[in-house]
């Protein structure tokens, strides 16, 4: 069986923050603690290998999390960084399923950590017909 690649694109545009910790971002809604909920569809019922990017704006402390159908990733989401940085994270920990799928980043509360997220990239192979 063959497989080949797909991927959603997911548009975040959300700065994260403890109440009085902020960045002046005019393109960024401001979500304090966590983002909304984004869906985004996979239309498969086997996705495999799934992979994300996500772009980042002045990380400064690790133990923030991304969530996928509610479930955090595994290990580290995003590391520490000034300015913007592109990360990718496997999706372990949580799973894609076919059809609507969430994801959501959540800051970690016990630190004064203002960042913001931009666009994140869902990634995995799919089978392909032959």
């Amino acid at each position: 069986m063959h497989h080949r690649a797909n991927y959603a694109t997911v548009f975040i545009g959300s700065h994260l923050h403890p109440e009085g910790e902020t960045l002046d971002l005019d393109w960024a809604d401001d979500a304090g603690d966590e983002t909304e909920t984004f869906e985004f569809d996979v239309p498969t019922d086997d996705p495999r290998e799934p992979y994300l990017g996500i772009q980042a704006f002045d990380v400064g402390e690790y133990g923030h999390e991304i969530r996928i159908n509610g479930d955090p990733l595994s290990g580290f989401d995003i590391p520490p960084g000034d300015g913007w940085q592109y990360w990718v994270d496997t999706v372990t920990g949580a799973s894609l399923v076919e059809g609507t799928n969430t994801i959501r980043v959540v800051r970690d509360d016990e630190g004064n950590d203002a960042f913001a997220v931009g666009t994140v990239t869902v990634h995995w192979k799919e089978p392909v017909e032959e």
